[in-house]
């Protein structure tokens, strides 16, 4: 079996928050993950910034797949999200203090992208190994959703493939190891 590069990462923390599950799940993946060589990258909660490091790394490693992983405190499901859209507009300030109110990504750019990974089966694989698991067609305004729509825009009609999963805060739904073994799952269906 060929082994590929699967670039994935996950957030520093937020919104007050000491940690940020998303990156705390990502750290504790395996190295590999079927045809898959994980490449594991803490991404800043900054708009602009967070996606330009994760296309900075994906060319860097010639990564075939890319999977962001982020943090949604209120959901109780880990969610792929199905969708990146063209708007950015902030509830709180970015960590560098940007706070957006409905301005475009790139003004230039299509409204919105479908993700190029398979959402449906990476999510069936997630329920799969007990863990709740839902499609999601939003992934919000916030920095999530800057990071899935410009991967998708910087990636759109290459070889290089990308989507993001929300994870629950691990506080309120899930515990760690839960969101670990929901990644792997996700993985293992790509």
């Amino acid at each position: 079996m060929e082994t590929k590069t699967l670039l994935i990462t996950g957030f520093m923390p937020f919104g007050g928050d000491a940690v940020n599950p998303s990156w705390e799940a990502v750290k504790a993946l395996p190295e590999q993950i079927g045809a898959y060589r994980l490449e594991k990258r803490l991404l800043p909660v900054e708009y602009g910034r967070a996606a330009a490091l994760a296309i900075e790394a994906a060319e860097a490693v010639r990564a075939d797949a890319i999977l962001c992983v982020g943090l949604a405190a209120g959901r109780i499901a880990v969610t792929p999200e199905a969708i990146g859209i063209n708007m950015r507009d902030a509830r709180i300030a970015d960590n560098a203090g940007f706070a957006p109110k409905g301005e475009p990504i790139d003004p230039n750019g299509p409204a919105a992208y479908f993700s190029t990974l398979p959402v449906r089966k990476m999510t069936e694989a997630i329920e799969k190994a007990g863990i709740p698991a839902a499609v999601s067609y939003t992934a919000g305004t916030y920095v999530c959703n800057d990071l899935l729509y410009t991967l998708l825009h910087r990636f759109h009609a290459s070889e290089t493939r990308a989507a993001f999963i929300h994870v629950p805060h691990t506080t309120n739904a899930l515990p760690l190891s839960g969101l670990t073994c929901a990644l792997c799952a996700a993985i293992g269906a790509i």
